[in-house]
């Protein structure tokens, strides 16, 4: 907070008693969210006069009193906001008393269009409140599927611009009933200022329609229609805050089944929605913390550890974990509260495709796979997916890392340190996968939703909407742009289409530079240089190779590749992620020339095994890899675990839930550090000989993880005694992976290393933007001459 004052206390004497008149501007999360309501009841508890009024850069005030008394007013309005409410900057500057008659009144004003740009609070889940009024058959929104007030409901998913009032919002088109009205009017009321403020009398309504003549009840009959259906294990597409979800029940396995085969969803796991979290510890074992985790006004998706034989397998197969989360609109609530059973919500998109968010398009896109739609009318002004977080245990404490960041996280920002304050305003563009969009602005960094895969043509559309959306929201226009190192990335082309059309200039980080960047920040340690080990799949090198196997001595503006993981050959480039197989006999082949392939493959064809052979030996579409992801694959089909692969990670997730199935100590693979590369023949050979003697899959998969971790470890201290820190920081996908994270802190503890870890922003290539932004603005303050020319690196 600053407090600005101009000359001598100007105030005036009043029998006897000195008054003042501050105006105070706030800047935050501070419209939508009971903020005036809240300010002019304090006013009015300290005795003081004046005004408070949204403007466009937040709220601004005018308080007239005694000076203890304001002092207390702003200690209050700093320290005691609403819930959902964020005071990020305060100005005070002291102004002449008012000597008008209603100087002791304090009232709201209406808001006004001013320079500027104000926070808008996310999406939360339904209050208690509320939830008490839906399920009471006394209350005038008795089980009304829209109820909310200024704690809870949507915001972010129905503004449309900034200040947050009505008119500037999706409910623009209900016009109030004379109860709502009279609510909304009432600064004592917890309404007061609600903008989706409705009823039934008044506000959107929900309808169910069949997929065969497009017609069904509306109302509460919709609602026992969608239930009945959803009992009789069919499959509903259920429209909600940001988008639709796909919803069957998770009890019946014919239904998930014809559900994944209608998606085109083989495998990827699927996410669980539960009445509560007594529901919750049925069929998952849960902490504390994770069970609070679940139960918070953000209601993401919690990853947990399945309880065996609680779930079909058919739900989260060949994986230890599954994502749960509680009901959070009133709609979920009366939903779950009838079926009595845990529903999969799924996002309800094509595989690929963004979320479905209006009707007419989820009517035309998931028309031939659902059974039935649970509609609404109430506008999405912008997609939000479901946020994903998980808890972990990182030097002997847990602590919540987001794994994907959107409804209830977006659109708040992140901050970057004062050191790097922005001069000029950045787009960065992302990765390709998981990807997410960033504007960033003076010291705050605004992250899009997720958007996801950017190989489907929609996506790309969603990206340059979405970004579109930023700048709308936040009444900026992107003054540089930066993107990925990748020449073939959509994200990068996307960025260089974007500096050349707005001529403004570009700059290309390197992905794992952007990875251990975004760490940095998250952590709040970036003002010295660390030890960075980037762990994913896929990252553009500066040598043109493929990386993800990175030890790194990382400043925010520069970076030195130490050590990596071996290079090996990747036949097919990216196509050979589809088929880990392929991976497996190209790094045999590689390693252990003299290896009879046919022994582990015998079920390849001959002819696909020689194409792959000379592939390698004619290095014909064959980059080398130093990534950890492709080890994973290897390994992990090695193991039985899998030959291809229909979603991201499949491979590796389900090597860690082999190996969490084996809890004794096991020693490592051997390998070799030679020169600046962890060599692997070694693992690999003693990897073959435990599978030729008939070792169980869960111990070579520990003992895998063991290696990866004591790799990590050894590594670190290499790097560290080379230069001093004592810093270690962990980013990209592989750290999702939450006994390898657990099994390298714990070596890296006994050696006494900080560690660094994601909270808010995802350690996979959702985190990318941030790190892009950071890099580029330490690299802006370090030279100036850092960025291209318009539409050129």
């Amino acid at each position: 907070m600053e407090v600005v004052s101009r000359g001598t206390e100007r105030g005036r004497v009043h029998h006897g008693i000195k008054i003042l008149r501050w105006r105070i501007q706030i800047e935050g999360v501070v419209q939508g969210v009971g903020f005036r309501p809240f300010v002019s009841r304090l006013a009015n508890l300290l005795h003081l006069g004046g005004w408070i009024q949204n403007v466009t850069s937040g709220v601004r005030v005018e308080i007239q009193g005694q000076k203890e008394d304001l002092a207390k007013f702003v200690a209050a309005v700093k320290h005691k906001a609403p819930t959902l409410a964020r005071v990020l900057n305060m100005q005070v500057h002291e102004i002449l008393p008012s000597v008008s008659k209603h100087s002791k009144r304090f009232d709201i004003l209406s808001s006004e269009s001013v320079s500027g740009r104000t926070l808008v609070s996310p999406d939360v889940a339904v209050c208690p409140d509320c939830l008490a009024e839906l399920f009471n058959s006394a209350d005038h929104r008795f089980r009304y599927p829209f109820v909310n007030c200024t704690n809870c409901g949507p915001r972010f998913t129905i503004v449309q611009g900034v200040p947050y009032d009505r008119p500037k919002t999706t409910m623009a088109s209900f016009a109030m009933c004379p109860v709502c009205e009279t609510e909304y009017g009432d600064p004592n009321n917890r309404r007061y200022h609600a903008q989706p403020v409705a009823c039934a009398t008044c506000g959107p309504q929900i309808s169910f329609s069949n997929v065969l003549d497009g017609r069904g009840p509306l109302g509460e009959a919709a609602l026992q229609e969608a239930v009945s259906q959803i009992n009789s294990g069919r499959i509903l597409a259920v429209r909600g805050l940001g988008g639709f979800h796909i919803c069957c029940l998770a009890t019946d396995d014919t239904a998930v089944k014809r559900l994944r085969a209608s998606k085109l969803r083989p495998s990827k796991p699927l996410a669980l929605m539960v009445r509560s979290v007594e529901d919750a510890y049925a069929i998952a074992d849960l902490t504390e913390m994770e069970a609070r985790v679940l139960s918070e006004v953000e209601a993401p998706i919690v990853l947990l550890r399945k309880k065996d034989k609680k779930l079909p397998d058919v739900i989260s197969p060949q994986n230890a974990y599954v994502g749960m989360m509680l009901p959070y609109t009133p709609l979920h609530h009366l939903l779950l509260d009838a079926v009595q059973a845990p529903l999969v919500m799924t996002s309800g998109n094509l595989s690929g495709a963004p979320l479905c968010m209006d009707n007419e398009d989820a009517i035309q896109t998931l028309g031939n796979f659902v059974d039935g739609f649970l509609l609404h009318n109430r506008p999405i002004e912008r997609r939000c997916d479901d946020s994903v977080v998980a808890v972990r245990e990182i030097d002997n404490k847990e602590q919540v890392q987001v794994v994907r960041r959107s409804r209830g996280f977006v659109p708040l920002p992140l901050m970057l340190p004062e050191s790097i304050r922005l001069e000029k305003s950045i787009l960065a563009t992302g990765a390709d996968l998981k990807n997410v969009s960033a504007i960033g602005i003076d010291q705050q960094v605004f992250l899009s939703t997720h958007i996801g895969d950017l190989s489907h043509p929609l996506a790309r559309k969603e990206q340059a909407r979405a970004v579109e959306d930023l700048e709308k929201l936040f009444v900026v226009q992107a003054e540089c742009v930066v993107c990925d190192l990748h020449p073939s990335y959509a994200s990068t082309q996307f960025a260089h289409a974007v500096a050349k059309k707005r001529g403004i200039p570009l700059l290309r980080v390197q992905h794992h530079h952007a990875h251990i960047g975004s760490c940095m920040i998250d952590s709040g340690c970036y003002n010295e240089p660390v030890v960075g080990i980037a762990f994913d799949g896929t990252g553009y090198g500066t040598d043109g190779q493929i990386w993800g196997g990175e030890f790194m001595w990382c400043h925010l503006d520069r970076f030195e590749r130490c050590f990596h993981l071996e290079y090996l050959p990747l036949p097919g480039g990216d196509a050979a992620i589809q088929k880990p197989y392929r991976i497996a006999l190209a790094y045999l082949m590689a390693l252990m020339p003299e290896c009879n392939v046919f022994e582990y493959f015998s079920d390849v064809p001959e002819e696909e095994i020689d194409v792959i052979a000379q592939m390698i030996s004619k290095k014909i579409n064959t980059p080398m890899t130093s990534s950890a992801g492709r080890l994973f694959d290897a390994v992990g089909t090695l193991l039985g675990l899998g030959k291809v692969s229909n979603h991201e990670g499949q491979i590796a997730m389900a090597l860690e839930a082999a190996a969490l199935l084996w809890d004794q100590d096991v020693t490592p693979y051997p390998f070799v550090i030679e020169g600046r590369q962890i060599r692997l023949g070694k693992l690999f050979e003693n990897l073959l000989q435990d599978i030729q003697a008939g070792k169980s899959t869960p111990y070579m998969a520990r003992r895998f993880h063991t290696t990866l971790a004591q790799i990590a470890c050894e590594t670190a201290r290499l790097v560290c005694g080379k230069y001093g820190s004592s810093r270690v920081a962990l980013s990209g996908g592989v750290w999702q992976n939450r006994l390898l994270l657990d099994m390298t802190t714990g070596r890296l503890n006994q050696y006494n290393f900080e560690i660094l870890v994601h909270h808010s922003v995802p350690t996979n290539d959702g985190g990318i933007a941030l790190g892009q932004v950071a890099v580029a603005a330490a690299m802006m303050k370090e030279r100036q001459d850092v960025f291209g020319h318009p539409g050129k690196a």
